[in-house]
């Protein structure tokens, strides 16, 4: 056993064994273990004795069933009968070494033979490699603290970190792979890199830091012939030992540099190995589930509910065909990611897009080597594929996007100022106007699959999302109209003689941006001093325009569609105007809800300064104490009354309309800005864009009760979550719950709801609404 049975001896060594018996044909078995006891017992004295010439070594049979408690030798069938019942994970682990090494080989034999198919099984143990890892920690904590830094064995970045490595890999994949089943250190790490299961490079690092440690450990030993594996203190000692390793210029502090190099390295690929999520869930399969044999994945593909286990099928053996080291990785990968896939509501659209990434990326090297050693990469990149079709439409634009997932920060939001730094860098490498806006686009796609991502895995909450994707749309607005200025500017052969600024409403100008969302402008600008009125007015058209082209076609990435019917006099107004004129038209002639509407306005792209000019005419009018007279508020009120009456779509149900229906995003949007119109004049928290910082502010300043505003909350952060989640499933917008059960099933799974829980999202949401409701109707109605 242990370092006997793996050839790895030291100089001084225990020689740790077990020692196994059978009655001789005739014999009776109690006089025949009997016999064997007295014979192994005189063996482990002779070994031990001191002599004048010294000892032998120490044979320990510690590692037997029971330990030093049990019977010092047994039959074959006692310590299968042992080992079937009562062994713990360890001990079958101490059994990837055993050999034989002595006495009867037949009997060895029959032992190997009897005991071997339990140590490649016990991976299917439940909880194996969690006790795996606890008892490498247990060693550990046991250490004592003086010697716990100098310990080249048991220690941090040691060797049992290499040994407890290889074994758990061999162990969890072994059951399947053959080729694994060896009982020594360097033959394990090279046949785990041969096989894919660990990167050729992390396995030469480990066993040249094997090497090392194994040659410290022997030139320690056998300086005094001593059995320690304490890395010297004394200078002489050190000196004598790097000496010992070849190292002439300063020995001492050479060899103390080495060694805790390589034991940092050591540490951080066993922590990366030792502690990888995929280990665990490989070894809850089956050993022929596991195998991924063409009859085990068509059950498995059944069972785990794939609609077309043919055609899931012949994804998983254009992957997996063939002797290539990317075939063996995902000979490792699929088995645990079908489970992964099958999660989810659409497992065959995940396995589809996975194998589209994969065959997209082809040998990169970096791709498959992530999934299989980076954390939860590869569980987090399947479920996303199964849960949604718009992140997997994004990635399969940009394969080179799953990369994020690697990364520390990979799933963390990108400011505004960075995003747009990004895209102008990439606009100036372009040769063309044409051109420029398709590059910033790209970096759009991109991080539209950052957010989708984070948000699919729970990194974000609803608020980070709207905010995240308010910057990134922001971010491309400003980019996108200054390409269009050029662009106009190219085509006139002459600078456009105005400065312009766009004045985000709605959802934009609340940063509430969803997925789906159009982004509602107002645009605003100065013309240059001298310009001539006319130029003016038709190159301002211009640029409006080619800033909606651009944005709302085909592209890289989703278009983006933008509004601007919420301007002065709508579809009827100019697309522009000046901020005198802007102010002429609200003190003048604007209806109530355009004072409403402002209540949103907010600059998000263009000149700073013009954009500031316009937030002071929004202020006036929005915050105005006559903002909320009676007849503004009757007119307010038929307003909304009208949209639930007619511009609901027709067979809409109003229980389930996300946005219009009752207790939907327009009842408590209306009715938060309400109290907006009616108080912010004298509370100044009241002064957001923000729906829900205005309803905070409203309940702060006791403008409505706790429980109306948690009503309200929830209905809105209910409707704003679904419509994200569906544009997610589908990569289509929709404003009314899901009408079938899949695709209720999914949105709630997308929303955290637990699997086979999507009949409940109806009843969840209509509650939501039926609260909100009651709400509106007192507080916006003024009905009791």
């Amino acid at each position: 056993m242990g370092k006997c049975g793996g050839r790895e001896l030291n100089y001084i060594s225990d020689v740790d064994v077990i020692f196994v018996a059978e009655p001789a044909e005739g014999a009776q078995e109690t006089d025949a273990v009997a016999a064997a006891t007295r014979l192994a017992t005189s063996l482990m004295k002779t070994c031990s004795a001191s002599t004048a010439e010294g000892s032998l070594w120490q044979v320990d049979a510690a590692l037997r069933p029971e330990g030093k408690q049990g019977p010092l030798v047994r039959t074959v069938a006692s310590h299968l009968a042992y080992y079937r019942r009562w062994a713990k994970t360890w001990e079958f682990q101490a059994l990837l070494k055993a050999r034989v090494v002595a006495g009867d080989r037949e009997v060895g034999q029959t032992y190997l033979d009897a005991v071997s198919p339990m140590v490649w099984d016990v991976a299917s143990r439940e909880q194996f490699v969690e006790d795996v890892q606890a008892m490498r920690l247990r060693v550990e904590a046991h250490l004592p603290k003086a010697e716990a830094t100098r310990e080249i064995k048991l220690g941090v970045g040691g060797l049992r970190d290499i040994e407890f490595s290889a074994q758990l890999l061999q162990l969890v994949h072994g059951r399947t792979d053959p080729s694994l089943r060896s009982a020594r250190t360097l033959d394990a790490l090279n046949a785990l890199a041969g096989g894919g299961y660990v990167a050729r490079e992390d396995a030469v690092r480990l066993a040249d830091a094997y090497r090392l440690l194994r040659s410290l450990e022997h030139r320690i030993q056998v300086y005094r012939m001593r059995r320690t594996h304490l890395m010297p203190t004394a200078a002489e000692d050190l000196r004598r030992l790097g000496r010992s390793l070849g190292m002439r210029t300063d020995p001492e502090t050479a060899v103390t540099a080495r060694w805790r190099e390589e034991s940092r390295e050591v540490r951080r690929l066993h922590e990366s190995l030792f502690y990888r999520p995929l280990l665990a869930a490989v070894a809850r399969l089956s050993s022929d589930d596991a195998r991924l044999t063409p009859d085990a994945a068509r059950d498995r593909l059944a069972a785990l509910g794939y609609r077309d286990p043919r055609g899931a099928l012949r994804h998983l053996e254009a992957l997996t065909a063939g002797t290539s080291r990317t075939a063996a990785i995902q000979r490792t990968l699929l088995p645990v990611m079908l489970g992964w896939f099958a999660d989810e509501a659409d497992p065959d659209a995940g396995l589809l897009a996975f194998r589209r990434v994969s065959e997209s990326l082809g040998r990169t090297p970096w791709y498959l080597k992530m999934l299989r050693d980076e954390g939860r990469a590869a569980d987090r990149l399947a479920h996303v594929l199964a849960r949604s079709r718009y992140a997997a439409d994004l990635l399969a634009q940009a394969p080179e996007s799953v990369r994020m997932l690697g990364s520390q920060t990979g799933l963390r939001p990108r400011d505004r100022d960075s995003i747009a730094s990004t895209m102008r860098k990439t606009v100036e490498r372009q040769d063309d106007t044409g051109s420029a806006l398709q590059a910033a686009r790209i970096v759009r796609r991109q991080e539209l699959f950052r957010l989708a991502l984070a948000d699919l895995v729970g990194e974000l909450d609803l608020t980070a999302v709207g905010e995240a994707l308010t910057d990134l749309t922001e971010a491309m607005l400003d980019v996108a109209l200054e390409v269009a200025i050029a662009k106009v500017g190219h085509e006139r052969r002459e600078p456009v003689p105005a400065d312009f600024a766009l004045i985000g409403m709605g959802r934009l100008g609340g940063r509430e941006f969803g997925y789906g969302s159009d982004a509602d402008l107002l645009v605003v600008h100065r013309p240059h001093e001298g310009a001539d009125p006319q130029e003016v007015t038709t190159a301002v058209n211009a640029v409006v325009q080619e800033l909606r082209r651009s944005t709302r076609i085909s592209g890289p990435d989703p278009g983006l569609e933008i509004d601007v019917d919420l301007r002065p006099e709508g579809k009827n107004g100019p697309l522009s105007r000046t901020i005198d004129g802007y102010r002429t038209y609200y003190r003048r002639w604007s209806d109530s809800w355009e004072h409403q509407a402002l209540l949103r306005a907010r600059p998000v792209a263009g000149d700073v300064s013009l954009g500031v000019e316009f937030t002071e005419v929004a202020d006036e009018v929005r915050y105005s104490p006559d903002a909320a007279s009676p007849g503004a508020v009757k007119d307010i009120r038929r307003l909304k009354a009208r949209m639930e009456a007619e511009r609901l779509p027709r067979g809409a149900d109003p229980k389930t309309h996300l946005k219009l229906g009752r207790g939907g995003l327009s009842d408590v949007e209306w009715t938060v800005q309400l109290l907006q119109l009616r108080h912010a004049h004298a509370v100044e928290g009241l002064r957001t864009t923000s729906t829900l910082g205005a309803l905070a502010a409203a309940q702060e300043a006791s403008l409505i009760d706790a429980g109306d505003a948690e009503a309200l909350r929830d209905a809105w952060s209910l409707a704003s979550s679904l419509r994200n989640a569906a544009v997610l499933w589908r990569s289509r917008t929709t404003d009314s719950l899901p009408a079938n059960h899949r695709d209720a099933e999914a949105i709630h799974r997308i929303l955290g709801g637990e699997p086979g829980s999507g009949a409940e999202l109806g009843e969840r949401y209509r509650r939501a609404a039926r609260r909100a409701r009651t709400v509106t109707e007192r507080v916006f109605y003024g009905r009791e």
